[in-house]
């Protein structure tokens, strides 16, 4: 199949010269071009190898670039929507990272505006295609969990002074930034809470605005679910982890960057699991974005729909919004 001709606006996110190296090696897809509105960020990229090469151009470029299919929205969180929008109404698929910005009424006009058009928003919470997280929702589908009653997930980092400084411009701090990976998991398996109860604290010693100490508590009708955040854990990367308890088996994904294996405990055995504890293999290594440009190319081809629905996307970020104590109603 020829290629998905696919292009990029903004490389202030995170994430955005991992996507861009991702699409680069896919033979799935040919990248057209970048569009950089900020100059700073623009230089600081010109140098950068994942854009070596790359024609720069500005967003309205970008957009007209005959043939041009999907763009990879990679600004920074306060700018996500305002370029999504953009994107939508030019009739492109897009690959937005998260969180979805600040404005939920926008965000919910956009994913209406896509779904008119037959539009993918493909959303950028990295752990979706974990072999591990992969692994739990089959063992679910299943019921080899029984009914899940209790989630505890914690995702954490040593933040340095200047990455603090860009994410304390955020109200939401590391709850928004960080564990919206994690509360993605979440709604996957548990739905839209009932209720959430945030807690934030400004723990560290560092002279910022940062809320650096996080968490927050979903409830559900039967089940409860915990999720934490900071911006102090030392070698946070090697104990992020989620842990779901259900009345049949419990499951835990430890570090959920590399996991290697799973924590399985089952109450009696259940095909080719034991019953008791045991460790689960994961056979295949887990890269980050590549399972994402992968089923996004099925997705724009009509090879199959999304399995993650708008109305998942929306919960999603109300959620988020919610946990990090930010307004929903704007």
């Amino acid at each position: 199949m020829s290629r998905i001709k696919i292009g990029q606006i903004g490389t202030g996110h995170g994430h955005a010269s991992g996507k861009m190296d991702v699409y680069r090696k896919s033979d799935d897809y040919e990248v057209v071009g970048i569009a950089e509105p900020d100059d700073t960020l623009r230089r600081v990229a010109e140098r950068h190898a994942s854009y070596k090469d790359l024609p720069w151009m500005t967003v309205d470029q970008l957009l007209n670039v005959p043939g041009l299919q999907a763009v990879a929205v990679e600004t920074e969180p306060r700018h996500l929507l305002a370029n999504a929008e953009k994107c939508v109404d030019a009739g492109k698929h897009i690959h937005l990272d998260k969180p979805a910005g600040e404005s939920l009424l926008q965000f919910r006009r956009i994913l209406d505006i896509a779904a008119r058009q037959h539009l993918c928003l493909q959303m950028g919470y990295m752990y979706r295609y974990n072999p591990a997280v992969l692994l739990m929702k089959d063992l679910l589908r299943k019921g080899f969990l029984g009914d899940p009653f209790e989630i505890h997930c914690v995702m954490s980092k040593v933040v340095d002074p200047a990455n603090r400084l860009k994410h304390g411009e955020y109200a939401g701090g590391m709850m928004f930034e960080l564990a919206c990976h994690m509360i993605d998991i979440v709604v996957d398996v548990l739905g839209a809470p009932d209720d959430v109860a945030p807690f934030h604290q400004h723990a560290g010693r560092q002279d910022d605005t940062l809320q650096d100490n996080m968490l927050a508590v979903f409830t559900y009708p039967r089940a409860l679910a915990t999720v934490k955040s900071s911006a102090l854990e030392v070698d946070g990367f090697s104990r992020r982890h989620f842990v779901l308890c259900g009345t049949e088996g419990t499951i835990q994904i430890e570090p959920m960057d590399s996991p290697k294996l799973v924590r399985l405990a089952l109450s009696q055995v259940r095909g080719k699991y034991r019953k008791g504890y045991q460790d689960v293999p994961i056979a295949v290594p887990f890269e980050r974005y590549i399972g994402d440009a992968a089923d996004f190319a099925r997705i724009i081809r009509g090879e199959k729909m999304s399995d993650w629905s708008p109305m998942h996307d929306l919960a999603v970020q109300e959620t988020v919004l919610k946990a990090s104590g930010c307004p929903t109603d704007r």
